[in-house]
């Protein structure tokens, strides 16, 4: 097992006191590595940043959806009530409702979200866990294909061989193992770097396709794709044309209008790890220039002792 570099450094009263290994790619405009540390064209599970590409399959199918729903289709969405009326909306179409969805019941993953559900007697629920949007847009897909709804996560069931053979055109790779998601999706390991070859390609997809119908609708609405308040949003709005998506252990991924697109994924899979190695991959590859203030808080986490500030989550020097 290769071991990767440290990204990130924990800071704390001018001591290091953790850091965190990874990998991390960028592609250039013109598809390929710009640059690189670690190594990623070692497999990894994508997590959701698999989303975009199991919508892509669902429209495929001939699912229609527009605007925030399509959005909220490739969502890891923060439980708010919009996103719960959202996906309702999406199974109603199809004539069901949530109790066809077989993603796991559970709170909201934003902590503020969770509270307020909470104060209003609400508890665990299929419809606040953050993949009911993809899971009620697979679902309505399998509807409209003709296609079983009972299954519709087992692996040879015809909605995830259609996920499975986007994931592999899209990146080029086929995959080297198939697991489990955490909503219970079937999961396809390839590399950071063909990971990055496929969200390059949705937003080079031609107008009109499902790739490009996709990607437009998850710049256009990324408080759909994540939450009201949540990083990805607060980057794509910050960058105009940018594409992010994260998914669990430490998985970030991007593409930029141009074609130029990366991938993180930190190896023990912090999560506070994965922003500040994104703002400097962007700027790597010359991304966000116009909005260097705001990636420049979204890059720093501070730590505090007491009411003080006496450290901070910063990506290590010289890493790109």
């Amino acid at each position: 097992m290769r071991i990767n570099p440290v990204l990130v450094e924990v800071e704390r009263s001018g001591f290091v006191e953790s850091w965190h290994r990874g990998s991390a790619v960028g592609l250039g405009a013109d598809g390929l590595v710009a640059v690189r540390a670690g190594a990623p064209d070692d497999p990894i599970f994508p997590r959701s940043a698999n989303k975009p590409f199991q919508a892509v399959a669902a429209l495929r199918a001939g699912l229609e959806l527009e605007g925030e729903l399509l959005a909220l289709s490739s969502a890891s969405h923060s439980g708010e009530d919009f996103h719960v009326e959202g996906a309702e909306r999406i199974l109603a179409r199809a004539g069901l409702g949530a109790d066809a969805l077989r993603c796991p019941a559970q709170w909201p993953m934003e902590n503020r979200v969770a509270l307020r559900h909470a104060a209003a007697g609400g508890g665990p629920d299929r419809l606040r866990m953050n993949c009911s949007g993809k899971h009620a847009a697979m679902l309505a897909a399998c509807v409209v294909a003709g296609w079983p709804t009972e299954g519709y996560l087992h692996a040879e069931h015809p909605l995830q061989v259609g996920v499975r053979e986007v994931v592999e055109e899209m990146s080029g790779e086929k995959p080297v193992a198939v697991g489990v998601d955490g909503c219970g999706a079937p999961l396809f390991a390839i590399s950071a770097t063909g990971v990055a070859r496929a969200f390059r390609a949705l937003v080079l997809a031609a107008p009109g396709t499902p790739e490009r119908r996709l990607a437009d609708a998850m710049r256009a609405h990324p408080e759909w794709t994540s939450g009201t308040r949540r990083e990805e949003r607060l980057l794509m709005d910050a960058v105009p044309g940018l594409l992010v998506k994260c998914g669990a252990e430490g998985v970030d991924a991007f593409a930029f209008a141009d074609g130029r697109a990366g991938v993180v994924k930190i190896d023990d899979g912090a999560m506070r790890a994965r922003l500040p190695v994104t703002v400097a991959l962007l700027r790597a590859l010359g991304i966000g220039e116009s909005a260097e203030r705001d990636l420049e808080e979204l890059a720093i986490t501070t730590l505090h002792g007491g009411d003080d500030v006496v450290g901070a989550v910063r990506v290590a020097p010289g890493i790109f």
